[in-house]
């Protein structure tokens, strides 16, 4: 049989009068009476909006879009541009952590309606594992396998957040930072493991993300920087993956498995990502990553004794 080609929509979320850009993608369109398929739904990070994050094109380069992985798997693959973000309005805030709890309580509704389904999984990396964890935390009954990559959980003894702790004045001071092709290009070597990654794909965001302007909020910064730990791990009720790359700066492996130990859900699982580094989606050994998300979504229920 010919392979469904992959269908794409956009839609709109409304927090307060703030209007949040949603982006759909599965395998043909919606019709009528057919069975709801499963939601995987993809939080962005700090510095690049949803589409960049999640449905990256590369030409020639291989496949960089999470969302087309994920959509030829059967799932129904939603993201979302957070307020002041990407296609998205803006409020004018700085769009911390709390702002982007807010942000998926509004698209939630619209999701149910177009899916069919009350319960999403849902998948974060960097600050978007800490936004998608706390709004697991906020509305647990809408969240069914929650999956966290790059995630920080206090983040003592990483490189990258003793930079940002040494910028909380300048970033108190201002809703929005300077986000330009340097600073992109820098996602890519603050590691310092540049040769994890294909220099096209910062090349690629760049010419993506600079349409949307050279600034992007604070918020998420200031909260690694001043603020953690944002998420308590003993109210995450979800099974939880938690996936680190091996040269990840911002955090640490006993970081993270502190939170982990202390998750109540006995289906969970902690996956080092080798010869990676930050941005797993990324990089050369992205489907080491896209290999884990593919497990753990399809996993068989336990057998309830």
């Amino acid at each position: 049989a010919p392979e469904t080609a992959i269908w794409s929509s956009e839609y709109w979320a409304h927090k307060g009068s703030v209007k949040l850009n949603l982006w759909r993608k599965r395998l043909g369109a919606p019709a009528a009476g057919e069975a709801a398929r499963p939601v995987v739904f993809l939080v962005h990070g700090s510095s690049n909006s949803s589409r960049t994050s999640y449905d990256l094109s590369v030409p020639g380069h291989g496949e960089y879009s999470l969302m087309n992985v994920l959509a030829r798997e059967g799932y129904d693959v939603w993201t979302m541009d957070h307020d002041g973000y990407g296609r998205s309005g803006s409020s004018g805030n700085n769009s911390d952590i709390a702002s982007g709890v807010e942000d998926l309580k509004a698209a939630m509704p619209v999701v149910q309606k177009e899916s069919g389904q009350t319960k999403v999984h849902l998948y974060g990396t960097s600050s978007g594992g800490i936004r998608a964890a706390a709004y697991a935390q906020a509305q647990p009954e809408h969240v069914d396998r929650l999956m966290l990559s790059a995630f920080t959980y206090k983040g003592n003894g990483a490189a990258e957040i003793e930079r940002r702790r040494k910028r909380i004045d300048q970033l108190r001071a201002n809703n929005r930072r300077k986000r330009d092709a340097a600073m992109i290009r820098s996602i890519f070597t603050r590691d310092g493991h540049p040769q994890f990654y294909d220099p096209a794909v910062a090349e690629a965001i760049i010419a993506d993300e600079m349409k949307f302007g050279d600034t992007v909020p604070t918020g998420t910064y200031l909260d690694m920087a001043a603020n953690l730990p944002i998420v308590d791990p003993k109210k995450v009720m979800a099974p939880v993956l938690m996936l680190r790359g091996e040269f990840d700066g911002n955090s640490t492996n006993d970081d993270l498995l502190d939170f982990y130990r202390q998750l109540p859900n006995g289906d969970r699982q902690f996956i080092i990502l080798p010869q990676t580094a930050h941005s797993a989606g990324w990089g050369k050994n992205r489907h080491l990553l896209f290999y884990a998300l593919r497990n753990f979504l399809a996993e068989p229920a336990p057998i309830a004794s």
